[in-house]
């Protein structure tokens, strides 16, 4: 028999091993259904191999490698403090990123999915062909779940290669660029720059529009701003990329901005900007599955598409490109597969920019209440008077609450040490229709940084204790 030419038989086909992919294969399994799992690359897709992961070891390696001259003030000396990068790198690569890799390749072997690294392509509506390094394979499916992904945009001007970074290609160097330019002042951007300027780097950003992490709340943005000011980053924004030019051990770019031209140069180009759905070249076309204008799949609030018994997740689908928004649909997509009438039913979707200080935001933002049609109430306390963030020496932002008339929580932003891990109990008061009440009447460990939350609850009700 020629390879290939058999027909394998599964229950269940998840294309793509990242976070939705692979939470959707457990779930699947764990409800009962034979699931092949085809992953291009690595188990834990881009967030966990090329992106969120990695992006925060190096944050962290930043931060710690920055504030350790900084420690002077509060009595503690360190002398010749020293950066081996290719050791963090290696560190990086064998003690977060294959743990984790090896956590999602060993749950998967423990609900008995069945794992084939290879490219997976529709070759007919409940069949695929899945190019594999050995040749191929045919497999037909009851049903199918597609989380293939995104990648990231290529400018024309800017095309990937030698000096011309992509986000992965800057999580990999082997040694801290002496000058950066990146090109894309988004969450990308920001963090990476952030990064690599607190390792050494003399940043550049460069943002098309007219202010840098755009979508985000102003007030939130401008303490981040003057954190990047004081680490000596440069923003240029309106900055448009006309050309760019290799050169040895440099790249050159033409740049115009406040109305002139302008000719940067740097040891590399980081470009972050933005990122686009894996849907072409699977076959998705010939077999009929609808797209939008923007190639993303079109599903119903079971995150089935227009062919019934094929499901999408993920960054394929319209929303936020978040790892935990495609995790939660996987879950929804493997409970509808086996018959359960759970729906996308969340108010709530956090996001987070880890930027420092870092910004985390759930529910609307002051203009989308107002957007909305909402009369808003707001309450906001600064970290400056906080006990914890005094003490760890971290008083730079805030927590702000917003509520209706009837003070139940429509949103919660905050920008300030930590605050990715305050969020949550953000999330949960929306997403339960608290009122701000409940926040108040809820006691908060002190001291922490959680008080913030309560704080900004009380100053809303007009009786805050610690501020005026």
């Amino acid at each position: 028999m020629v390879v290939g030419d058999f027909l394998y038989e599964t229950e269940v086909l998840v294309i793509g091993g990242g976070p939705g992919g692979y939470t959707a294969a457990i779930r699947a399994a764990q409800l009962g259904k034979e699931v092949t799992l085809v992953e291009k690359k690595a188990l834990g897709g881009v967030c966990l191999n090329e992106g969120c992961i990695p992006s925060k070891a190096l944050i962290t390696e930043a931060e710690q490698f920055y504030k350790l001259s900084r420690l002077a003030d509060r009595g503690i000396e360190v002398n010749s403090v020293k950066l081996n990068f290719q050791k963090f790198q290696n560190w990086k690569r064998d003690h977060v990123v294959s743990k984790l890799s090896n956590g999602v390749k060993t749950l998967c072997t423990k609900n008995n999915i069945k794992t084939i690294f290879g490219e997976a392509v529709f070759t007919d509506h409940q069949e695929v062909r899945i190019l594999t390094e050995h040749g191929s394979q045919r497999y037909h499916f009851q049903n199918c779940i597609i989380a293939t992904g995104s990648s990231t945009k290529e400018l024309p001007e800017l095309p990937f290669g030698g000096r011309i970074l992509s986000s992965s290609e800057a999580l990999e160097l082997q040694e801290v660029p002496k000058q950066m330019i990146i090109v894309g002042g988004g969450y990308i951007g920001i963090e990476l720059g952030t990064a690599y300027a607190k390792l050494g780097s003399k940043i550049t950003i460069l943002e098309a529009s007219k202010n840098i992490l755009a979508g985000t709340d102003e007030q939130l943005v401008q303490v981040v701003k003057r954190n990047l000011k004081k680490l000596g980053v440069d923003i240029h924004t309106n900055a448009l990329v006309k050309q760019s030019k290799v050169m040895e051990g440099s790249v050159q770019l033409n740049v115009q901005f406040n109305g002139e031209e302008h000719v940067l140069e740097a040891e590399y180009c980081l470009v972050t900007a933005g990122r686009f759905p894996n849907t072409k070249d699977i076959g998705l076309e010939q077999i009929g599955v609808k797209l939008n204008e923007s190639g993303l799949i079109e599903t119903d609030w079971q995150c089935r598409t227009s062919i019934p018994f094929i499901y999408a997740i993920g960054d394929v689908v319209k929303g936020p490109a978040l790892a935990h928004k495609a995790s939660y649909e996987g879950k929804i997509a493997a409970e509808a597969i086996s018959g359960m009438n759970t729906v996308i039913d969340n108010i709530a979707m956090p996001t987070v920019i880890f930027s420092d200080p870092e910004i985390a935001s759930v529910g609307l933002t002051e203009q989308q209440a107002k957007d909305h049609g909402y009369e808003i109430k707001i309450g906001k306390f600064p970290f400056l008077v906080n006990g914890r963030a005094l003490s760890a020496d971290e008083t730079e932002g805030f927590v702000k609450v917003l509520a209706d008339q009837d003070d139940r929580v429509l949103g919660v932003q905050m920008v300030g040490y930590q605050v990715s891990n305050l969020i949550g109990e953000a999330t949960l008061a929306i997403e339960m229709g608290a009122k701000v009440d409940d926040i108040c009447f809820t006691i908060h460990p002190h001291p922490t940084l959680t008080e913030g939350l309560l704080e900004a609850s009380e100053a809303l009700l007009k009786k805050a204790i610690h501020i005026i």
